[in-house]
């Protein structure tokens, strides 16, 4: 059975509104990365993290769903073999778009965790410094997101569809983070065909067999007809 696994990044949403996640200077729509993605940066100023992932939370409740993520949906749903899903963005665009199953490797900008417990949560739209946890009621609540320094979530998962997979595609990844950078070398390593389908070339294109570059929402939606026409 044919197996895609896909991996998405901050690329497929951006026509959507949300900004990608690292501009000029190592800035994230205005804020030094280290200030508000990071267990030190949370720990100096709770107040300003919070009040960033409140607006990010908020924003991204007001944008919709791109054709590039309904052509993963679609995917999803008409492909005769297996699709897995494996997003690093924070953002609910793929669950808008129609995709089911989806594996938030760096967590959901709607979830809450307490830093104490590990109880989860849908947040609320405004969290703040000293919010309780409802299970153990420690005011250690944060943002349910995966900082720099933290471990991904689903990683078990994730290389066991990658060990099996016999297509694997980057969507709109810069090639920069780790681990996710190196899943390309992972599905390489299975025999799989390779495609990275981006703006303009990653970080580690050279690992990949094949490339496409242009907008997501063009390029996605005629891969994926491309497929389901094969």
């Amino acid at each position: 059975m044919e197996q895609i696994v896909i991996l998405t990044g901050a690329g497929i949403s951006a026509e959507s509104g949300m900004g990608t996640f690292r501009g000029a200077g190592g800035l994230w729509e205005n804020r030094r990365v280290e200030e508000v993605a990071t267990p030190e940066g949370f720990a100096a100023d709770p107040a300003l993290v919070h009040a960033f992932y409140n607006a990010r939370r908020q924003k991204a409740a007001r944008v919709e769903a791109n054709a590039a993520h309904q052509a993963i949906a679609r995917l999803q749903r008409d492909f005769p073999g297996l699709v897995t899903l494996v997003t690093q963005n924070v953002d609910a665009l793929h669950e808008k778009g129609g995709s089911e199953q989806v594996l938030h490797m760096h967590g959901r900008l709607a979830g809450a965790l307490c830093a104490t417990c590990g109880h989860r949560w849908d947040a609320p739209v405004e969290m703040q410094p000293g919010h309780p946890c409802p299970a153990c009621t420690a005011p250690e609540a944060r943002p349910d997101v995966v900082w720099f320094g933290e471990m991904p979530y689903h990683m078990e998962e994730i290389f066991e569809a990658l060990s099996a997979c016999t297509i694997f595609a980057a969507i709109g990844t810069s090639g920069n983070v780790y681990p996710a950078a190196g899943f390309v070398q992972e599905a390489n390593r299975a025999g799989a065909h390779t495609v990275e389908i981006n703006l303009e070339p990653s970080a580690v294109v050279s690992d990949f067999a094949e490339t496409r570059f242009g907008p997501a929402t063009q390029t996605v939606p005629a891969w994926v007809a491309e497929l389901l026409s094969n």
